[in-house]
């Protein structure tokens, strides 16, 4: 291939990314066993720069700079001049990624989370190798994870649980792989990368990004022994890679059932069948057997992740029976009596911990700043319901969203209240209650009973990638 073309604008850069992308998965998907070379010429081709660089500036994370302070959205002049120099730098060998810059952020449980950012030009740089890469892996990776892969979303994983819990698999392993991007062997998942890629110079790139070190908070340089850097572009696809291997481990027992057949026999001898599902780093096993065949398929959750340095955390890995019901990707899926009837049906709903989090939000953005108008609440407001909505509203949600709809309603009035002490009541409804809708006349605050409720279509394990053809010819 001619990488050796001018820069070439947006929409130009976007067709030939996207047609070699193509090619490339359609070479992997044709030999399983090929490794791919030459792919160096691909990451410092100007139109994979182009994109990726594309990609980087319109990020949310483009106003925060990595350890040399430059943030991503702050170079707006000498764009290409900036790409020039980088291009340049690569195919000379100079290029050298620079250590992340550590963001703790905290979590659920009180813990704090570490976050690297990457400068701007390792973040073009991770971009345009996750060009190349994403395709040649998509084309292994199994159907039963869904986690930072394109066109896959939460939802799907959820349909498959439904639709296997549905079917008599019944108990539930839920997994919690223990500080999963922290501690991911480099000597592992370069082995799962080199399967694939045969060309040395990409192999050094990523090993590059995998050893550049993390500069703390502390101003103190930690070099990365093992790990992927939350934060960075590569991250969540190295993390897949590395995941893979327990992808592979249940799909190869699930294909070597033999379908229907295979599994109805292996019931009838008292063995049981289970099909993992995968989002990133948190999945759950579900079995249909006995409580002691989970307890044995932990064990072997835990030897398939050794290799790649990885292991369960054993106070946050559960086992679970379907009636008890269990929390994942923020819903909560649960088999109880139909309302009314004998007859046991298996619902997902929003879960507590997600709504309280939705809750939070909803305070923190309605407590005190009362000189900020009514519109600008409602502008940073609705979005929140909105995105949390229309999240949620694939699954028996109408309950929650009314309760949702009358807090942020109370939230929004006691606002008011406090921004306008000295009014009446009448006063209040007169100026921003005329339909008992908080509005400014121009904006309403939003009402997640509106958001319509549509039962998600499970998909099965046919999901089109955006580089799937449309027929079965060779790539041109």
């Amino acid at each position: 291939m001619n990488t050796d073309a001018p820069w070439p604008d947006l929409y130009e850069a976007e067709a030939r990314v996207l047609k070699i992308q193509t090619k490339l998965h359609q070479w992997a998907i044709d030999d399983p066993r090929r490794r791919f070379d030459d792919l160096f010429n691909l990451v410092t081709d100007p139109a994979f720069l182009v994109v990726a660089w594309d990609r980087v500036r319109r990020n949310r994370g483009a106003r925060s700079a990595g350890v040399d302070g430059v943030a991503p959205r702050s170079i707006v002049f000498g764009e290409e001049t900036f790409l020039t120099g980088l291009r340049e730098d690569l195919k000379a060998r100079r290029f050298v990624p620079l250590p992340v810059r550590e963001k703790l952020i905290p979590k659920k449980s009180g813990k704090l989370r570490g976050l690297g950012i990457p400068t701007a030009r390792d973040r073009t740089v991770q971009g345009a190798l996750k060009l190349v890469l994403e395709p040649i892996f998509e084309a292994d990776f199994k159907p039963c994870s869904y986690g930072f892969r394109a066109k896959r979303r939460a939802q799907d994983a959820i349909e498959e649980i439904f639709f296997y819990a549905t079917h008599s698999y019944e108990w539930v392993l839920e997994g919690d792989i223990k500080s999963c991007f922290d501690e991911i062997s480099h000597v592992g998942l370069l082995d799962r990368v080199r399967d694939r890629v045969g060309d040395k110079r990409v192999l050094s790139l990523v090993k590059a990004f995998l050893k550049a070190g993390i500069l703390g908070e502390d101003q103190v340089l930690r070099d990365t022994v093992t790990g992927v850097p939350q934060g960075g572009i590569l991250s969540p696809l190295m993390a897949n890679i590395a995941l893979s291997v327990l992808d592979e481990h249940f799909m190869g027992a699930w294909e070597s059932w033999g379908g229907t057949y295979g599994r109805n026999r292996r019931r009838a001898k008292g063995l049981a069948n289970y099909r993992l599902v995968r989002y990133a780093d948190d999945f759950v096993v579900l079995l249909t057997g006995t409580q002691e065949h989970v307890e044995a398929l932990r064990a072997e959750v835990t030897t398939v992740l050794a290799p790649m340095g990885l292991c369960l955390s054993e106070e946050k890995t559960v086992i679970t029976h379907i009636d008890q019901g269990f929390d994942f990707l923020g819903f909560h899926i649960q088999r109880k009596r139909k309302q009314g009837t004998q007859r046991r049906t298996l619902y997902t709903y929003p879960s507590k911990t997600a709504l309280a989090a939705v809750k939070a939000k909803v305070r923190v953005l309605t407590q005190g700043n009362t000189n900020q108008s009514l519109a600008d609440l409602l502008q940073r407001l609705n979005p929140v319901l909105r995105g949390w909505a229309n999240y949620f509203r694939h699954v028996v949600s109408a309950r929650t969203f009314d309760y949702l709809n009358a807090f942020s309603w109370r939230r929004v009035v006691n606002w008011l209240r406090h921004k306008h002490p000295r009014a009446s009541w009448t006063w209040l409804r007169r100026h921003y209650l005329p339909g008992w809708r908080p509005t400014d006349g121009k904006m309403m605050l939003l009402n997640p009973t509106t958001i319509r409720i549509i039962r998600y279509r499970y998909r099965g394990t046919h999901i089109a990638t955006p580089w799937t053809r449309a027929d079965d010819k060779g790539v041109a």
